[in-house]
């Protein structure tokens, strides 16, 4: 998903090194980032337009993290989530494809505003059609990232089972296993 994948832009080692990178500032990254989803590419953005994407991204992360704490969404975001979707126009070219027809959109402008408003709107359609309750951020302190769960009983934890949900298994173990050792004492050699 376009929002979800913007919102990750903001990179944490999830194995626990501590190494971290903001990939809005990577170039290549953000050209096939664009290229990946069909959007415009205004070029290298300048020094302000990546303090407002980067504004974007945090403030999407607080109402993601609103949303997941139960809380309704504050004035000011509906503000300033409206004020970034009213930025962009799009347009709609029909597609005869497979036997049917398909509508597209693509903006009409090619502008960083324009993808702003590209990426607000995956996010408003999220919030609109999806279900905001199933929005989570990863159980794994390490990685942090945000993802939709789609699992019919809603319990998903990780981002990924195979990655962060076994890492953290492992780590619960260890524990346990530490803790179960310094309750016993050290271990004397036998002779």
């Amino acid at each position: 998903m376009l929002w979800d994948d913007f919102l990750n832009s903001d990179y944490h080692d999830w194995r626990g090194t501590g190494w971290s990178e903001d990939r809005l500032d990577k170039p290549g990254w953000l050209a096939r980032w664009l290229d990946e989803y069909g959007l415009p590419n205004p070029g290298i953005p300048s020094p302000d337009e990546l303090g407002e994407l980067k504004r974007m991204r945090s403030d999407m992360l607080r109402i993601v993290q609103s949303l997941i704490a139960g809380e309704s969404l504050s004035p000011s975001d509906m503000d300033n989530l409206n004020a970034i979707l009213s930025e962009g126009s799009v347009r709609y070219r029909l597609i005869q494809a497979d036997g049917g027809f398909r509508l597209e959109t693509s903006p009409s402008r090619a502008d960083w505003n324009g993808v702003r408003a590209q990426i607000a709107a995956s996010f408003a359609r999220m919030l609109e059609q999806g279900e905001p309750s199933r929005l989570r951020i990863c159980g794994n302190p390490d990685c942090l990232w945000v993802y939709y769960d789609e699992t019919k009983n809603r319990s998903k934890r990780y981002c990924d089972d195979k990655m962060c949900g076994n890492l953290m298994k492992v780590r619960r173990f260890r524990a346990k296993r530490k803790a179960s050792q310094d309750v016993q004492g050290p271990e004397t050699p036998s002779n």
